[in-house]
């Protein structure tokens, strides 16, 4: 690794990517060398550069930040990832941690504090978000099922149940089986309640 640390910024707001560049650029050893507004065109931009930090935004078009890192993981595992989220939510940790990333902050964090987290995982630390981390551990793990979150994902627009077995190619007997667990588990009333809290938990 050079002396410089270079770092991929993955943000879709310009305001944002462009203030987090300039702030990281006023660090002696990072230099900002690519920045993308897309989640489908993080792994493009690695293959081009030769980069040692892969800083990540989860909401993006194209590809969320967690999707992205989990195809840099599979792609270049030695390329490390900071996920960095306006949305401190606890399953979103859990999931970034399983995707591949080794930091996980919120945007609000001082600019000195990332640079620092940046150097932190290039000498082989994870740096999480202390009150993230907390509420991590308070919430627990995701109960829901792969399946039953691809159904809830699905049935956030409103769709009917027939809607949602033509889409996933299920029947409908099993798509209100996926529905009554994920309301069960959840300890909610109904399909909307549950699409809410999941998505607040950061289980979706």
């Amino acid at each position: 690794m050079s002396s410089t640390i270079k770092v991929l910024l993955a943000e879709d707001q310009s305001m944002v990517r462009e203030a987090l560049a300039a702030l990281l650029g006023l660090e002696a050893d990072i230099e900002v060398v690519a920045q993308v507004a897309r989640g489908d065109e993080v792994v493009a931009a690695a293959r081009a550069h030769d980069l040692d930090v892969a800083l990540l935004d989860i909401e993006m078009p194209g590809a969320t930040g967690l999707e992205a890192a989990a195809a840099l993981r599979r792609e270049q595992p030695d390329l490390k990832v900071v996920i960095l989220t306006t949305f401190g939510r606890p399953g979103y940790l859990r999931s970034a941690m399983e995707a591949g990333a080794v930091a996980f902050l919120v945007k609000d964090a001082p600019a000195v504090q990332l640079a620092e987290a940046i150097r932190k995982v290039l000498a082989g630390e994870r740096v999480i978000d202390p009150t993230l981390a907390a509420a991590a551990l308070a919430d627990g793990a995701n109960p829901l099922t792969d399946r039953e979150r691809e159904v809830l994902r699905a049935a956030a627009d409103g769709s009917t149940n027939a809607e949602l077995a033509a889409a996933l190619h299920l029947s409908q007997g099993t798509v209100r089986n996926y529905l009554s667990m994920a309301i069960q588990k959840l300890a909610v009333r109904n399909r909307a309640e549950a699409v809410r809290m999941a998505r607040e938990k950061g289980w979706l």
